[in-house]
């Protein structure tokens, strides 16, 4: 009888609470931080998921209630072995199962990596107009799809996400970023826009290589997607520039500020989707003549 009564009340309250259209509202960056945390694949997909659908109901509210952490771990440390940048295998020749599985399986650590950039995007920056928290959920899920698309194509190698060993290059260059200007111009301006370069280059490859169609399939997928990515990127580099004063938002050298030497020259430029992105034909010119 006492159980009865308990679950009627709870029936009751939550009927009075739907009626009156009472709503907790989430705390926006609390909750992108548990995404960005989120120690399995599974959670993180689901967690961005309804972070996704509580931004579009308008169901979060903004107030800063903690401090900024720097991260010390990234997400995939439970996930995927983690050594140098050196040790990570190499996908030499194409020609091989082998080969073609150390490149899907890089590709997906650096969009799997990329989720976790484009929300500590959202959470790191506070009051910023709504539509650059919605233009990097929007990257997020982007780089989920992407993630999945090549999670399948491990799949059909008898492969997962994990199994081969990984770098934290990205996760420790956003690190290295706590400013905006800073932080647009190294992410999506320099790294990002050059795996535009190297996208291409390999799709190019790929294309003389058998048993290719599907992973050339998804490369160009990711590559026609992420051209918008560094543009949304560009678009708010501009304008964190634009709000400062007295300051010389010079692409190049904000970069070599944070990582010195790096740009270095490279015959393959993909002039035309960085055009789309946003570059000026004088930064691609010194790009050219590096």
């Amino acid at each position: 009888m006492k159980h009865y009564i308990v679950q009627k009340t709870l029936v009751e309250i939550k009927y009075v609470l739907n009626e009156k259209n009472i709503q907790t509202m989430n705390n926006f960056f609390l909750s992108i931080k548990d995404v960005i945390q989120a120690p399995t694949v599974l959670l993180k997909a689901k967690l961005l998921s309804n972070i996704n659908d509580d931004f579009q109901q308008n169901n979060f509210e903004f107030s800063c209630t903690e401090e900024i952490i720097i991260f010390k771990y990234p997400s995939y440390k439970n996930i995927c072995k983690i050594v140098k940048a050196h040790e990570v295998p190499k996908r030499q020749n194409l020609n091989t199962n082998e080969g073609k599985i150390a490149l899907i399986h890089a590709v997906a650590h650096i969009e799997y990596s990329a989720i976790d950039l484009a929300l500590d995007a959202c959470y790191r920056f506070k009051n910023m107009p709504k539509q650059y928290y919605s233009d990097w959920i929007d990257v997020a899920l982007d780089e989920q799809r992407h993630f999945n698309m090549l999670c399948n194509l491990l799949a059909s190698y008898n492969v997962q996400y994990g199994d081969l060993k990984v770098h934290q290059g990205l996760f420790d260059a956003s690190m290295r970023t706590q400013d905006l200007i800073s932080r647009m111009a190294l992410i999506p301006r320099y790294m990002e826009a050059n795996g535009l370069d190297a996208n291409l280059m390999i799709i190019t490859k790929l294309k003389n290589i058998k048993d290719t169609k599907e992973i050339i399939k998804v490369l160009q997928t990711i590559l026609d997607e992420e051209v918008d990515h560094v543009l949304k990127g560009d678009i708010w580099y501009k304008y964190a520039c634009n709000q400062k004063k007295d300051f010389s938002c010079n692409y190049f050298d904000i970069v070599n500020n944070v990582y010195p030497n790096s740009f270095k020259k490279t015959k393959y430029l993909n002039v035309d989707a960085r055009k789309k992105a946003g570059f000026s034909n004088e930064e691609i010119e010194v790009l050219k003549n590096l």
